[in-house]
């Protein structure tokens, strides 16, 4: 049975463009069916949680990934936000891997990706995990909810909505949708808490992009997440075009990487078919 999240959200204009204040009234652990371990591993923890999930609920998945062996923590001591989604978009059993764009071989297949071939840090290899662990069952309409939303989030590494989620921003979006999803939350909440995913991933992008609205004279209140992480705005090639025209654009601090963030050394990623585009 699946704990439902009581999860209003808030958009609060401060800062540089949109900060998303996403109230939980409550912080259930992610719902799902478990999977018997294999493996036992060495215990990682998350080095930044708490920014886009509940930090008890973060652990909680953490603590799944980590027993099923999608997360070995010889490999990755230190867990990410970005990294934890990453793992569990990647794990989680969805229609999406099965038989969406990722798995279609005219594009090469998802161990040619690098949100998959990509992913170094588990037990075996990444497709002895993907899409292989039941963490959370989505009723027709959260699938549909998910499929929806996941077609109109774009990223500013890839020109790439996550429905197809080739890199790991994209996998991870989608298993923070998913989760979401599972947790009966509203379209809403879905676009509210996948602007404040991206803000954290792409922080200087964002703030390139408020640069860009105050410039241009465009009052940020009037415009909803959908339309900020849309290709226009949050498309590699939309950003690239908003960031040719702003003075100066914002210099790349953090949050832009593809590759396992894990703080020790793990084999380089597949050196063909990485391609964050089509």
């Amino acid at each position: 049975m699946q704990n439902k999240l009581n999860l209003p959200g808030a958009i609060i204009i401060a800062g540089t463009i949109i900060a998303i204040a996403i109230i939980f009234k409550s912080t259930p652990s992610s719902g799902g069916t478990d999977v018997q371990a294999k493996h036992v591993n060495v215990p990682a923890i998350i080095s930044d949680g708490g920014h886009i999930l509940p930090l008890a609920t973060e652990k909680s998945m953490l603590d799944k990934l980590t027993k099923d062996g999608v997360i070995d923590g010889s490999k990755l001591p230190q867990v990410t936000e970005l990294n934890l989604l990453w793992a569990f978009g990647l794990a989680d059993k969805n229609r999406i891997l099965d038989s969406g764009t990722i798995s279609d071989l005219r594009y090469g297949g998802p161990m040619n990706m690098a949100s998959v071939g990509g992913w170094t840090a588990s037990d075996g290899s990444p497709s002895d995990h993907m899409s292989k662990h039941g963490y959370v069952t989505l009723t027709p309409d959260q699938q549909a909810l998910v499929e929806k939303v996941s077609k109109g989030i774009y990223r500013p590494c890839c020109n790439n909505s996550t429905y197809f989620p080739d890199c790991n921003h994209g996998m991870a979006m989608l298993g923070l949708l998913e989760y979401l999803a599972s947790q009966g939350s509203t379209e809403d909440q879905m676009w509210s808490a996948a602007l404040t995913a991206n803000m954290e991933w792409f922080p200087d992008a964002y703030q390139t992009i408020a640069q860009y609205m105050k410039e241009k004279g465009i009052d940020g209140k009037n415009i909803s997440p959908q339309v900020i992480l849309g290709a226009d705005y949050s498309s590699a090639s939309g950003f690239a075009k908003i960031s040719a025209q702003v003075t100066q654009p914002v210099q790349k601090q953090s949050g832009g990487g593809c590759g396992v963030d894990s703080g020790v050394p793990v084999q380089a990623l597949p050196k063909q078919g990485v391609s964050c585009g089509v």
